[in-house]
């Protein structure tokens, strides 16, 4: 595991997390696009013409009106971070005169203020300098095979690029000593009881309590919700440095499927009170963020999107394969092939590709993956065209999506849906329930990806059946979504949440300090109040 070595002059701060300005970092080229405004406006994030699902009654309190779908934004306006550019985008800087600059396309979405106060200032210039994060993540990104494998494995990597040090903290099964340089500490584990394949951790043994304390963090990044992140908010406030939450896993949506609905609200009352003790939450979708702040889980300040991001090369046109295509078809390669790729659980509704199915016979669909669910599925869809190929992965995962002719996903608890990037990514067009994260993503529809209502069989197989009967679609809809998502980069993703998020959460910790530090003042100076004359 590398040092970094070098001093620097700390900023004037009242309260700065410990060893946040410890090291040097190396330049990184500047021809890389700037982070500065890549905060909201991505991720499909100013768009107006999308369509946003209704949470489901059961699985989400009463809306806050308050919310006004607004988000508020730290940027910086230079020397925002490695890698970043040397001033803050013309379309942002020109908006800022002085006033709170509003960004939005058919609604307010994001508010900057062009004035820097003092604290803004402090946490611009600790954005590019070497920081020490310690992640906690459950499951483990190395062993599970789950949505976020991807985005924390790619995270950790260009930290490591930025000259960031790195500790990961995740369930002991499968751990490598290290990746990339970030050392990497397992937690021994016992699976979910509910869904036995999940390990859950609580990583708060004086081992991992001594390891942390040694690392000196300046920011303990958290997966959510889990058990993991208990440990790791203990462990945060008891060294007295800033914890940043990232909702993954929508699990108000998950506990109907697997154990008992009155579950959903106590459920709830937990993820409140874990994201409210959190400096900053990120959430993965739009929607996901309106909900959390809906219920009180966080303020609007405190919610930000973690920006997707996809590995172009990995998934790619080049990869369609005749082979595959004969192994997704059953033999009979000239059928047409409709792909299905991720985990095979009940919470993935996959029981409304059966009605599909019926409508469409002489289509063959290909399951991807596995999961708790697969035996009920393979008795649901026994003498129909449909194929079980089991986990795939590398090259073969590649083939397997690029041999398709339509992706299709019916899973309405997204939080973001990587397997539609991936799709897309593949140049096949992607037909999606428009739910969760997933409108994120697909966000010119019947441009580069088709959405459906929920549940609605009429409209799926209305945007099913054209691309079944033109190739010509298929292709130019395949096109569109590749260019749609080449926009979307690993390295820049990871930039934005160090740059911008981080520092984000360093200033609302250093306020939460201040106005502790104040309230124990008064408490101190405490004086009577004069007695009033009767």
């Amino acid at each position: 595991m590398s040092t970094l070595s070098g001093s620097c002059e700390p900023p004037k701060v009242s309260a700065a997390p410990r060893g946040i300005l410890h090291g040097s970092a190396e330049a990184e080229s500047s021809s890389s696009s700037s982070s500065c405004l890549n905060l909201l406006p991505v991720d499909g994030y100013a768009s107006s013409s999308r369509t946003e699902s209704a949470p489901r009654d059961n699985c989400s309190p009463s809306t806050n009106s308050g919310f006004d779908n607004r988000f508020s934004s730290f940027w910086s306006e230079e020397g925002a971070g490695p890698g970043s550019s040397s001033a803050a985008p013309e379309s942002l800087h020109d908006r800022a005169t002085g006033e709170d600059a509003t960004f939005s396309s058919g609604e307010t979405m994001v508010v900057a203020s062009a004035q820097l106060s003092e604290e803004e200032q402090n946490a611009r210039e600790w954005a590019h300098k070497p920081r020490r994060i310690a992640l906690f993540v459950e499951p483990s990104p190395f062993a599970y095979v789950c949505g976020y494998k991807n985005r924390y494995q790619n995270f950790i990597r260009y930290l490591r690029e930025l000259g960031d040090e790195v500790l990961v903290v995740t369930t002991h099964i499968g751990v490598p000593a290290e990746f990339y340089g970030a050392k990497v500490i397992g937690s021994w584990s016992l699976p979910c009881p509910w869904y036995k394949p999940l390990p859950l951790s609580l990583a708060l043994s004086p081992r991992i309590y001594k390891e942390v304390a040694d690392f000196r963090p300046d920011i303990i990044h958290a997966s959510s919700p889990g058990l993991m992140v208990f440990g790791a908010l203990v462990i945060a406030k008891l060294l007295n440095v800033p914890v940043v939450m990232a909702y993954h896993t929508h699990l108000p949506m998950y506990i109907p499927k697997y154990t008992f609905s009155w579950l959903v609200q106590p459920t709830w009352l937990i993820i409140k009170y874990l994201h409210r003790a959190a400096d900053l939450t990120l959430v993965m979708s739009q929607a996901l963020g309106k909900e959390m702040n809906a219920v009180g889980a966080s303020t609007a300040e405190q919610i930000r999107i973690w920006q997707k991001g996809v590995d172009s090369d990995t998934f790619h046109p080049r990869f369609k394969s005749w082979e595959m295509r004969n192994r997704l078809t059953d033999g009979v390669p000239d059928t047409p092939v409709i792909v299905h790729v991720g985990r095979l659980g009940a919470e993935k509704n996959l029981d409304f590709l059966k009605s599909v199915m019926e409508q469409i016979p002489e289509v063959r669909l290909a399951f991807i993956g596995d999961g708790p669910y697969r035996a009920d599925l393979e008795q649901m869809f026994q003498g129909m065209n449909v194929t079980f190929t089991g986990m795939l992965q590398g090259e073969e995962l590649s083939q397997a999506y690029a041999s398709g002719d339509i992706f299709i996903t019916p899973s309405e608890t997204e939080t973001l849906g990587f397997v539609v990037l991936e799709a897309m990514a593949s140049g096949v067009p992607v037909v999606a329930a428009r739910a969760g994260g997933i409108p994120d993503i697909v966000t010119q529809d019947g441009e580069a990806g088709f959405l459906y209502t929920p549940g609605d069989l009429d409209d799926c197989l209305s945007k099913i059946k054209p691309l079944l009967e033109s190739s010509e679609l298929r292709k130019k809809i395949g096109v569109a979504g590749r260019a749609e998502v080449e926009k979307f980069d690993w390295r820049a993703s990871t930039r934005q949440v160090r740059n911008e998020q981080y520092s984000a959460a360093i200033r609302f910790w250093q306020r939460r300090q201040e106005q502790l530090a104040s309230g124990f003042s008064g408490w101190f100076n405490f004086q009577p109040a004069p007695a009033q004359n009767l």
